[in-house]
């Protein structure tokens, strides 16, 4: 129980302090179509943006420092790995069947000769990692992505896949983890592990006249990516159910989907 309340104050900081964070927009700025809650959306980043600085960008430097890269690389399989249950639910939702059965594949044969994850033998053996979750489903479906909303503590989203996210925590072996400090421990483990995935970045958000507008776009368009399957898609980042200025439909430019590098591969910026 106390474990809920002081999640419940945490967030219920942050999100107070969300409230206080709206901002104006930058000079010469044009509000993008995608983001009408453009104001609240930047200030809720600020507020991430300054608890990233604070506390998730000094913890994972500190861990990319300290931890060998092997082991750094083994942790970052071991969730890669956890993940792949929701991947494989997602995939026969959205009827790849043959990809479900490859996932399938993946974790088993990852959970054992893999020593749980740590190791992934199903790489080299040919079963290659797909990245799916019911965000996606629902894209593959049909759903429209909606406007873009920055979350606080989560970062990115959008109205469909903000939801999403509260589905595919139930198909997340961690959900079924009874012991509160197994759970929650691996839980910041992850996030310590994703953040240091994000290290090699923080210097092209350094040199970017507005990162939010940069992150933003970038986000967009790689979910765009991700539901087309790679492909080239003409899906509009606007509801074309709305009303808007025809000059307001073309989306603003962003750079190509990001392939993260796993931790362990690189180190983090120098500053």
């Amino acid at each position: 129980m106390l474990n809920v309340r002081y999640a419940r104050a945490a967030l219920g900081m942050v999100f107070a302090l969300s409230l206080s964070a709206c901002v104006t927009l930058p000079p010469n700025s044009q509000r993008a179509p995608q983001d009408p809650w453009e104001s609240w959306n930047r200030g809720v980043y600020k507020v991430n943006d300054k608890l990233d600085r604070a506390v998730a960008k000094p913890v994972a430097k500190t861990y990319v420092r300290i931890v060998p890269s092997p082991i750094r690389t083994g942790v970052s399989n071991f969730f890669a790995n956890l993940d792949t249950p929701t991947v494989m639910v997602n995939d026969a939702l959205q009827g790849k069947f043959l990809a479900a059965a490859n996932d399938l594949g993946r974790f088993i044969l990852n959970s054992t000769v893999g020593l749980g994850g740590l190791l992934d033998p199903a790489t080299p053996a040919g079963l290659a990692r797909n990245d799916e979750d019911f965000g996606q489903t629902l894209g593959h479906w049909g759903v429209h992505p909606g406007p873009f909303v920055e979350l606080p503590l989560l970062g990115p989203s959008d109205l469909r896949d903000a939801p999403a996210k509260l589905v595919d925590s139930y198909t997340h072996p961690q959900q079924y983890v009874r012991n509160s400090y197994v759970k929650y421990g691996l839980y910041l483990t992850y996030l310590v592990d994703k953040r240091a995935a994000l290290l090699p970045l923080d210097e092209t958000l350094n040199r970017v006249y507005d990162p939010y507008a940069f992150i933003r776009d970038a986000y967009l368009q790689r979910r765009a990516y991700l539901v087309s399957d790679g492909k080239a898609t003409d899906e509009p980042l606007l509801d074309p159910g709305e009303d808007a200025p025809a000059s307001d439909k073309t989306p603003p430019t962003a750079p190509p989907p990001t392939t993260i590098p796993p931790a362990g591969d690189e180190q983090p910026p120098s500053h």
